[in-house]
């Protein structure tokens, strides 16, 4: 009864997020197989996950170009080639017999490509299988984990890699336990971190003995000399006396993208479209759009709040600059961008338009939750863009005080 339960709610959570994420046409992308490998036996998040992934990963395929296979029979890695599955997956586990490791060692060797979740990476004793933790995988032994599980803001470090060509400077990640490592990752030349914990995340864990109060956490990364991805999520919440999944590890439509995006990439099966895509800004409390007033392109223009019609007034596009942040470009003169006026960091200065010259009121950190709204906030004063003008067309936006808000809420795209 209760794996059936498991089941039921692991379909439903699968609902819960739309599956379509891929930017792509799946039917003229090339078609790959995926397969993923699993125990399902071990601890009831790892099992939830399993539960809610099969289905999830089995619709992500169906619209994305790609057939998905899952089976708990590692000894199928002993002779596998990537003309049999061009991704594998670890979804709980990684192999333990020494036929299965040598025979992954071999496919990924011959140009077959993996993605890694959450437990794949877990060990205390790195040297038993030393090419895949310390080489492949490149992170050593496991340290510690934060508990209980809860979801952490994300810091996008690489925005050029294909994987990550969707994600915002910041995101909220779905539920999951976090872990650390015995091995720096930043010190190997090998590694590309994708994404790391952001420091407004900590203290990081709800138990005060296990949480994570600063440091550098690492939670998706590559290897340059293979074509992997290594994603520290995939471990529910639960109510283990009832085993009753409590979280969706695909409850974040950001972080799904992420995974849509690696698969794709991954497979050959096509890749995102590149960064820098005109959208509109919507604010959630009003509806309305972010605009330029009257479609103006000199130095000075207004940055107002106006009903939505269309044109290219207003369409912004985010483009990465460093540290996290992020300039916004008018589509009407990609040469300016929004701009905090003075540049002051007091409360309600309005924003207007003006030539980029890199400068940190020119700059704003974009962080998206799992609702898929998002929020700005200026580098130079740490304050938020909000529409504060009720529901009246012509008000001009302003920098104030963070205060999470559906004034300083906007949807992007």
């Amino acid at each position: 009864m209760a794996r059936k339960l498991l089941a039921l709610l692991a379909m439903l959570a699968a609902t819960l997020v739309p599956v379509s994420l891929s930017a792509t046409n799946s039917a003229q992308a090339a078609p790959f197989k995926v397969l993923a490998f699993y125990n399902g036996t071990w601890d009831a998040a790892h099992i939830a996950f399993v539960n809610e992934a099969n289905p999830w990963l089995t619709r992500a395929g169906q619209e994305n170009g790609f057939t998905y296979e899952s089976t708990r029979d590692w000894n199928r890695l002993t002779n596998l080639t990537p003309a049999q599955a061009q991704v594998v997956i670890f979804l709980d586990d990684a192999p333990t017999g020494a036929a299965a490791r040598s025979g992954f060692q071999r496919y990924i060797e011959a140009g077959g490509g993996f993605f890694g979740f959450h437990v794949s990476a877990f060990t205390q004793n790195a040297n038993e299988w030393p090419w895949y933790h310390n080489t492949f995988l490149a992170k050593g032994n496991f340290v510690s984990n934060t508990w209980g599980p809860t979801v952490a803001t994300l810091k996008v470090e690489t925005r050029t890699h294909p994987s990550t060509l969707r994600l915002p400077d910041r995101f909220v990640s779905a539920v999951s336990e976090w872990y650390s490592w015995d091995r720096d990752l930043r010190q190997n030349s090998n590694i590309q971190v994708l994404a790391s914990v952001d420091p407004v995340s900590f203290p990081l864990g709800t138990d005060p003995n296990q949480q994570w109060r600063s440091g550098y956490y690492p939670i998706m990364w590559t290897n340059k000399n293979y074509k992997m991805i290594y994603a520290n999520f995939g471990h529910n919440a639960m109510d283990y006396a009832a085993n009753r999944p409590l979280s969706s590890t695909f409850a974040s439509a950001t972080q799904n993208n992420f995974l849509i995006d690696s698969l794709l990439w991954l497979g050959g099966g096509g890749t995102p479209p590149p960064q820098g895509e005109w959208k509109t800004i919507t604010n959630r409390g009003n509806g309305k759009c972010v605009d330029a007033a009257g479609a103006g392109l000199t130095n000075g223009t207004v940055i107002q709040q106006y009903a939505c019609n269309g044109t290219t007034a207003q369409n912004f596009r985010v483009v990465a600059t460093t540290d996290g942040f992020s300039r916004v470009e008018y589509r009407n003169d990609p040469n300016k961008v929004l701009d905090v006026s003075g540049p002051s960091t007091a409360d309600n200065t309005g924003i207007h338009l003006w030539d980029d010259f890199g400068s940190t009121n020119q700059q704003w950190r974009v962080t998206t939750g799992s609702d898929g709204y998002s929020t700005l906030t200026a580098r130079h004063s740490n304050k938020c863009l909000a529409a504060n003008g009720g529901s009246a067309d012509g008000v001009q936006l302003v920098q104030v005080t963070c205060n999470g808000s559906a004034a300083q809420s906007f949807k992007i795209g």
